[in-house]
């Protein structure tokens, strides 16, 4: 029975309910030890109804066991891991350890996870109970919590218990459970022990009413402590101190047994490894030997209530016991615990107990821990690796060796989203005087990624400067286009072009040179992108980006930049999702799909926070802040804006500074503001290094110039245009014809201008810009007919992009020039959300729900889902249909529309 509760249970109530219908979440109990949170869940669990429990409970002994946790809350269900997308399922079966680990990703483990517990949710609903959180082990509370963010459209409940202040990063809704009201602690008292009210207030004011305080000691006072003539113990026990004396008073066999379970919870190797113990027949003096052997140990064990024995697991009653047990033993008795433990078991627990045995440093413990670590790695749990091999440097003796592995637990501990702990590890490799200068070379790169990533970029530029080889020179010329620093652009670009050529030399040399002025660089990034076919990596797709960017040709660039999405989302290329996904985001909104860019960019940026990549969170809300600035979204735009410029600026990442800087600029020029618009454009074209970026500017020129035009600065739309004209030069494809086209019409008012973009142009939300321009223009030359074709493509256009600024400014001036400009009917894929959009997409490519849910990190019933909400927002019924729809409306206007 709950005493006093009634306001926690409501709130799990409710989080349950909620899940039953379709709207999942989940909620922390958070609290201290012996509060009840175990007894809340236990009883949260029994109203669920029909609804699935799996449950999953962290334990000390096992917290450095990769996936222990999650195999015990996942082992009931494993039976519909062949319901899930391949991709998802292996990584499951890797880390539950039925199937050999590769890649090692944890963003398709973490959706394996997701989709496992959504077939396990039907048909009734799943709550996934985790007691003792701070305790489970990081890899199995990586998946978890990753589930966890994503259950809105799921029948999931997932309701966890914590000791104290211990993260449980991404869930919101916390529970704070404290000592029971003194009303309820008085009718439990007065209830089980028949304490008369004095007696329960001095209780309830010594132990601040924690259940399990107040039980504990109950139960061992004397009936005249119990009716209050004799007084109190003084002190009470607390804490470890409740269970002590009953630790104390076991016999040696059964203490010894409780000691070896408090180091390991599978019960075959406990009791083996007791059995070995006992036959050693150490007995200290005055120790109660009793008379039973290790076999009789479980029985008295299980009598003094302080442990179960339950399937192949040892269950203490409260983790206060293990705590109690460890400070009954000895130091020495701990560590051959462990030794015996270590002598018996295999694989991972093998080398954790070695470790807990050593005394000192030890190269064959340090050794089996790395393999345990690789192990982790390659099943996904990198917080785990990152443990072990932190440990495992602790134990090496030699320095060089004890750095390499500091080096690598510093990477791991980055995959897994840990940056603060991996700095904190590399400074510890950095900081071994005979490390070797190979090794100073790669601790350094890791040590400007990671800065990149987070930190300071000038600062990273500075240390990837340092090195010679190519793939550190193309990291920091990647640090220093963050930045903007053109001259460190080409400086590097100049020291890569002596390495032998192949596709990134010739990529990073080409840059350089490009920007310097050097007409052969030019040559060396169209050899470069002559190559895109022989590409396989992400990271080769986005160098591609870059070099058609360079080029002027920014439709190129976000085609590569797609390409890396597709690529990155499927072939675990762990860690750099949220990064790559900053260029997607960027490329659909170029390409004019500002509903996918935004669901791309909101994905990128959930993602960034949960890895802790500062300067990419930075990159996904200063894209969200012009796709808002489109919408004509001022407010979302301006705190965008500021969160994207609160991390740039001080962090002197000029790309994503500009960008963010940019928005507001063009949130003006959407609604009519050009003079204050062309100030700001002027402003972000002449910020240095950090605060502003070139190839923004770049960028921006078109925009720039149609505000120059629309403030009556003709002299200086001419000027912008010129440049840009100079950082087109190399420029072939359509759409940078088209825009450079576009701009000269502005500049020089020329209709044929306007007339050749719109023959180019291969982005309908440019060609809808054009159409405007050029429809504003004949309508004022009173040629209203002429005009309305143009700007009722214009308007159409607009609204199906959400672009509301624009679209009102087309529909002015379509009922300017003669026409109602009464809406047409919508295009049917309005209806849908940014996330329906996307599967909308992938439908049309042909994936089946196992692949989008792997492209999307989904699980097949959220693909499902979301599937049965489109349809009849459309008035469809088929995956046909929908795809014919999808095809329709992609398709490209033809001369004629636009003309």
């Amino acid at each position: 029975m709950l005493y006093g509760r009634s306001a926690e249970s409501g709130a799990l109530d409710e989080v349950i309910a909620r899940a039953r219908d379709g709207f999942g979440g989940a909620v922390v109990l958070r609290g201290e030890a012996g509060v009840g949170k175990t007894a809340l869940l236990d009883a949260a669990a029994l109203r669920g109804g029909a609804m699935r429990v799996l449950r999953t409970t962290g334990v000390e002994a096992e917290s450095d066991l990769a996936f222990a946790a999650l195999h015990q809350a996942l082992r009931p269900v494993t039976g519909s891991l062949d319901a899930l997308p391949v991709p998802q399922r292996d990584a499951v079966r890797a880390a539950l350890g039925l199937a050999p680990g590769s890649d090692g990703d944890r963003y398709l483990l973490g959706a394996g996870v997701l989709s496992l517990l959504a077939e396990a949710a039907a048909p009734d609903g799943l709550l996934c109970v985790v007691d003792d959180f701070q305790w489970t082990d990081r890899a199995s509370a990586d998946a978890l919590l990753f589930a966890a963010r994503r259950l809105a459209t799921e029948k999931i409940a997932m309701l966890f218990a914590v000791r104290g202040d211990a993260p449980v990063k991404g869930v919101p809704l916390t529970v704070e459970v404290r000592g029971l009201p003194g009303a309820a602690a008085a009718e439990m008292l007065e209830s089980r022990w028949g304490v008369p009210p004095g007696v329960v207030r001095e209780l309830v004011a010594l132990t601040g009413a924690n259940p399990l305080a107040l039980g504990e000691i109950a139960a061992r006072l004397s009936p005249a402590q119990l009716a209050g003539r004799e007084p109190l113990p003084d002190p009470l026990p607390g804490g470890v101190r409740l269970f002590g004396d009953r630790v104390a008073a076991l016999s040696a066999p059964a203490r010894r047994l409780a000691l070896v379970a408090a180091v390991e919870a599978d019960l075959a190797l406990v009791l083996r490894a007791t059995d070995r113990l006992s036959a050693e027949g150490a007995v200290r003096p005055g120790e109660n030997a009793g008379d039973g052997t290790g076999r009789s140990a479980p029985a008295e064990l299980e009598e003094s209530g302080l442990a179960e024995f339950s399937g192949a697991r040892v269950h203490f009653r409260h983790p206060l016991v293990r705590s109690a047990v460890y400070e009954a033993a000895t130091a020495a008795e701990i560590r051959r615990a462990h030794a015996v433990l270590a002598e018996l078991a295999e694989g991972d627990r093998r080398a954790w107990h070695l470790a807990g045995a050593a005394m000192g440093p030890d190269e064959q413990v340090a050794a089996e821990l790395v393999a345990a670590a690789e192990r982790a790695r390659d099943r996904g749990g990198y917080g785990t690796a990152a443990t072990a091999l932190a440990r495992a440097a602790g134990l090496t003796p030699e320095p060089h060796t004890r750095a390499t592995r500091l080096k690598d637990a510093a990477v791991a501990a980055w995959l897994g989203g840990r940056p603060g702990q991996a700095q904190s590890l590399l400074a510890d490799a950095r900081d071994l005087a005979d490390a070797g200068a190979g090794l100073t070379m790669e601790i350094a790169q890791l040590r400007g990624r990671f800065e990149l990533n987070s930190g300071n970029a000038a600062e990273a530029v500075r240390i990837l400067a340092a090195g010679d080889s190519l793939d550190m020179l193309a990291d920091a010329v990647e640090a220093a286009s963050y930045v903007g620093d053109t001259v460190a652009v080409v400086e590097l670009g100049r020291r890569a072009a002596a390495h032998p050529e192949g596709f990134l030399r010739d990529t990073v040399a080409g840059i350089g040179l490009t920007l310097d002025g050097d007409a052969a660089g030019a040559g060396l990034l169209r050899r470069a992108l002559a190559r895109v076919g022989e590409l396989r990596e992400a990271a080769e797709y986005l160098w591609a980006a870059a070099a058609a960017a360079q080029l002027g040709e920014s439709d190129l660039a976000a085609e590569m930049a797609e390409r890396a999405g597709r690529v990155a989302r499927v072939s675990g290329m762990t860690g750099q999702l949220p990064v790559v996904l900053e260029f997607v985001a960027t490329a659909e909104r170029m390409a004019g799909r500002l509903d996918i860019s935004r669901a791309v960019s909101e994905e990128g940026l959930e993602l960034a926070r949960e890895a802790g990549y500062e300067n990419t969170v930075a990159a996904h809300l200063a894209n969200l802040a012009v796709l808002a600035a489109l919408r004509g979204e001022v407010e979302t735009c301006e705190r965008r804006a500021r969160e994207a410029l609160a991390i740039a600026v001080p962090h002197r990442v000029g790309l994503r500074a500009g960008v963010a800087a940019y928005a507001l600029a063009l949130l003006d020029l959407c609604l009519g503001r050009c003079a204050t618009a062309h100030d700001r454009f002027t402003a972000l074209a002449a910020a240095g290094p950090g605060v502003g970026h070139p190839a923004v500017v770049w960028r921006m020129a078109p925009d720039r110039v149609e505000a120059a035009v629309g403030a009556g600065d003709e002299a200086g739309a001419r000027a912008v245009l010129e440049a840009y004209e100079r950082w087109s030069a190399h420029a072939a494809t359509p759409e940078s014809r088209a825009l450079l086209a576009r701009c000269r019409g502005l500049a020089e008012s020329s209709e044929d201008a306007f007339g050749e973009a719109l023959r180019l142009h291969t982005n309908p939300f440019e060609a809808a810009r054009t159409a405007l321009l050029l429809g504003e223009r004949l309508r004022r030359a009173q040629r209203p007919g002429e005009a309305r074709a143009h700007l009722r493509m214009a308007w159409e256009t607009f609204e199906r992009a959400g672009a509301g600024p624009w679209a009102r400014r087309a529909q002015g001036e379509l009922r300017a020039a003669g026409e109602s400009g009464q809406a047409s009917p919508p295009a049917v894929l309005d209806a849908l959300t940014p996330q329906e959009l996307r599967i909308a997409g992938l439908v049309a490519d042909g994936l089946s729900s196992k692949q989008i849910a792997a492209r999307l990190f989904l699980s097949p019933r959220t693909v499902e889902y979301h599937l049965y909400k489109i349809y009849p927002k459309l008035g469809i019924g088929s995956r046909t249909e929908l795809a014919r729809l999808v095809v329709l409306q992609k398709a490209p206007a033809t001369e004629a529309d636009m003309l």
